[in-house]
């Protein structure tokens, strides 16, 4: 992280410490996840203690204090994804993952993530990997879905078409 973006990210804030969610998400780019370090450093530059970093970190789902997989695989499990088999789902990708939510597969591939609400009710059950999201996913749909995750993480680390999208 380049002095000149913190900065940029800074000038946009009047009170240092409303930066710190672009600051982590900064952090996470750069590693992956936030280390120990980085939520040291930005408890020192932001004027907040350690433990107010470390709560703001732990509360959002989309930071992770521990490296993961590659690949992150969410999967909604409220009220109307819940209704609509998105536990059968995640029943499905811990098979065919070899792996229980939460967790990352051996090869550092996929971390499996059950989460309270992707906003994407109209197409329960949903799951979203990166910036994508998809459903209607159904139990049979997993294997299929975790196959082509593969094929497509084999030919680039970077979102595709590969994979049928969510319309909308």
């Amino acid at each position: 992280m380049t002095e000149e973006t913190v900065q940029q990210i800074l000038s946009r804030y009047p009170h240092h410490r409303s930066a710190l969610l672009p600051l982590l998400h900064l952090c996470q780019q750069e590693a992956g996840y936030l280390t120990e370090e980085a939520l040291r450093l930005l408890s020192k530059r932001l004027g907040l203690s350690p433990t107010q970093v470390v709560e703001v970190a732990t509360f959002y789902d989309m930071f992770h204090l521990k490296p993961g997989g590659q690949r992150e695989i969410w999967v909604c499990h409220n009220l109307s994804c819940s209704l609509l088999g998105a536990e059968k789902v995640v029943r499905r990708f811990e098979e065919a993952l070899g792996i229980g939510a939460g967790e990352t597969t051996q090869d550092g591939l996929f971390r499996l993530k059950r989460v309270e609400c992707l906003a994407a009710c109209g197409i329960a059950p949903v799951v979203q990997v990166g910036a994508e999201y998809y459903g209607p996913v159904s139990p049979q749909d997993v294997a299929q879905f975790v196959e082509r995750l593969r094929a497509q993480s084999a030919v680039s680390n970077q979102g595709s078409a590969f994979l049928p999208k969510a319309d909308g």
